[in-house]
């Protein structure tokens, strides 16, 4: 079925599957909430765990951000924080093979040594799009993280109209990744970008139009994005009718929402958490900031509506350029434009 991708066009969609055939069904305006937050349950430990979409894999709330897992001087300390991480009850670990010239994942190969390997749910992410990029960077990732099979392989930064096309074509990126969970190399397939809902829009509906459906999708999720050009809006109502797993990136702006003075740290996690994802991926940088985004998590309850309007009435005007969000309307977080050879 050839299904049409319009773009600007304000009247949204949703896909919709029925007894096996893919199709668009045509809804006026999104509900006044994204949706429900999806059942939560709690450990001992007093970590909340949720399931990814389809999957039923069981995720904490709170992920472990890659980048910032190796960018310690000393790797021990690196190991430190992911351990720590894993005993205090936080099984998400996220990863990308550019992350730090591979660092990041060099350093969680190592904490998932001595049997902390099977306490996790482990994604990384690989940023080429032709089949041969794509096998070479799966490959790299492997021996990195020391492990025979990636629970989550994602496709890192779709950021260009142009990349559904790459990756899904002949010879593209998709093709290695199928053959490579054939193999049981990798479990589980998903895609991740910053830039802007209509290229998620995009790599959707270039994934249905090859009959594929992806179990996870990643993208900024958090209080300023809900006022300009909102994947909040856009994207995870889409996902959620689908049952693809949610994953939230950006929860404190990278810490560049400090500076409006809106919010505070609990308050941006605890308003990620609320939305119906799967999972919140945090940057932690330090013990402290590990032992912050615990804390938000063991206290976390969702926020009513009252919550909810009163914290976005305080970040409408802030938020309303996009200056706290800069990987929309900039190209300093996009890593794959300063080495455009790692897409292949």
């Amino acid at each position: 079925m050839i299904i049409s991708y319009i773009i600007g066009v304000r009247k949204e969609f949703l896909l919709s599957k029925k007894e096996g055939d893919l199709n668009m069904k045509p809804q006026e305006s999104f509900r006044k909430s994204p949706g429900q937050v999806p059942e939560t349950t709690v450990s001992k430990s007093g970590m909340p765990y949720r399931t990814l979409g389809s999957t039923g894999e069981k995720v904490s709330i709170v992920g472990l951000g890659g980048f910032h897992i190796g960018i310690q001087n000393d790797e021990n300390d690196s190991i430190r924080i992911i351990r720590t991480a894993i005993d205090e009850g936080i099984n998400f670990m996220d990863n990308s093979w550019d992350y730090n010239d591979g660092i990041s994942e060099s350093r969680m190969g190592k904490a998932l040594r001595d049997g902390y390997r099977s306490k996790v749910f482990l994604m990384t992410k690989i940023d080429g799009q032709t089949s041969k990029t794509a096998t070479e960077q799966l490959d790299e990732s492997l021996q990195r993280l020391q492990t025979d099979t990636i629970d989550l392989l994602q496709f890192h930064e779709v950021i260009r109209m142009s990349d559904p096309e790459r990756i899904f074509r002949p010879g593209g990126a998709m093709e290695a990744i199928l053959e490579a969970k054939k193999a049981g190399k990798i479990r589980y397939i998903g895609f991740t970008g910053h830039k802007s809902p209509d290229i998620h829009l995009k790599m959707l509906q270039t994934a249905l139009d090859n009959h594929f459906i992806f179990n996870a999708v990643q993208m900024p999720l958090n209080i300023m994005d809900a006022h300009y050009d909102s994947f909040e809006k856009r994207v995870l109502p889409l996902l959620l009718e689908n049952n693809i797993g949610v994953l939230g990136m950006k929860p404190l702006c990278n810490g560049l929402i400090f500076k409006s003075g809106v919010a505070t740290a609990v308050e941006c996690l605890h308003y990620a958490m609320s939305l119906p994802v799967s999972v919140v991926i945090t940057g932690c940088n330090s013990l402290p900031i590990l032992q912050q985004a615990l804390e938000a998590a063991r206290s976390f309850s969702p926020m009513s509506e009252e919550q909810r309007s009163a914290l976005l009435a305080r970040t409408a005007k802030p938020a309303e350029r996009g200056d706290y969000e800069p990987w929309k309307i900039g190209t300093a977080y996009d890593a794959t434009s300063r080495n455009p050879h790692w897409l292949g």
